[in-house]
């Protein structure tokens, strides 16, 4: 998944799947964001839902991909929550992610627990709000939102008895040298404890992709557009490696067509081999460093 940054001792089979689905759009405004969140099921989720059964009637699943690292940014003690936005502004974003044994026909893996982790719209990221972003930025501290600059922007999800997990979020921003991306982990074996999740193994280290064309118009909307500079695109960027829904990229689809600031919905489809692990922690390389690199972080999150 990496290019020359990919972790080769990991086999296919030990390795996780990413099939590309559908995101649609929601808004800014309470209005938006109840239509980017709601729970409505819509042509693409059920073409996506078709797709995943019939890899499982026919005993194949997706296309694999090796895992990458985890980045300068990761922290433990995420909780566990759908909405991971605690007020930070900026364009809506809905993920529906469906875990599936790419070992066993693409059956869901019920009890797994996806993690997710990004940057707000400046950059910056929960834990290390000192980070310079590169470019030209706010200060973190100048959003004026009431995120805990902790937690902000973190969080897990348990699958269901089909393996689907559903986040409310934000797009995120992007900071020097990445382009715009969310850092994803998949858990297995352990359980809730305490607001967050502890045991178990880590199965999978990925990262998701947005489109440039669609990044860059919603980088030119509030607050986004108050981080100027050098935005790295994805032809450029030292992650993905350019092999589409396979190397994490999402496909986007606005619910509203003329008005990204309306959000949008994201399903996505991860077979995993749940025998396999990797944390993609002292992978190196991958994780994009920012140019001031990254602090030691301001704390841990609390549970």
């Amino acid at each position: 998944m990496t290019g020359n940054h990919k972790n080769t001792s990991i086999t296919r089979r030990r390795a996780l799947a990413v099939a590309g689905g559908t995101v649609a759009a929601g808004g800014l405004a309470a209005a938006g964001y109840q239509a980017a969140f709601a729970d409505t099921t819509t042509t693409t989720a059920a073409t996506a839902t078709t797709t995943a059964g019939s890899s499982a009637s026919s005993g194949t699943c997706m296309e694999l991909m090796s895992s990458v690292t985890e980045g300068p940014y990761y922290l433990d003690g995420a909780l566990v929550r759908k909405n991971i936005t605690e007020g930070k502004s900026g364009v809506p974003l809905t993920l529906r992610l469906t875990v599936v044994d790419a070992t066993d026909g693409c059956t869901p893996v019920p009890g797994a627990a996806v993690e997710i982790w990004h940057c707000d719209a400046w950059g910056y990221y929960s834990g290390y709000t000192t980070a310079n972003p590169g470019g030209s930025a706010p200060a973190e501290s100048e959003d004026g939102s009431t995120a805990n600059d902790k937690t902000y922007l973190r969080g897990y999800q348990v699958a269901n008895a089909n393996g689907v997990v559903k986040f409310e979020t934000i797009v995120p921003g992007w900071y020097t040298p990445r382009t715009c991306h969310i850092h994803l982990k998949v858990h297995t074996g352990g359980a809730k404890e305490d607001g967050t999740y502890e045991g178990g193994k880590v199965n999978f280290t990925g990262q998701l992709f947005f489109d440039d064309e669609i990044a860059e118009s919603i980088f030119a909307l509030e607050p986004y557009s108050k981080h100027s500079g050098s935005y790295t695109k994805l032809a450029d960027d030292m992650v993905y490696d350019g092999g589409g829904a396979s190397s994490g990229l999402l496909t986007l689809e606005a619910v509203h067509k003329k008005d990204a600031s309306k959000g949008y919905r994201g399903f996505l489809t991860l077979g995993i081999d749940p025998d396999a692990e990797n944390t993609g922690a002292g992978s190196g390389g991958g994780g994009g460093t920012p140019p001031s690199g990254a602090p030691a972080p301001s704390s841990s999150p609390s549970s």
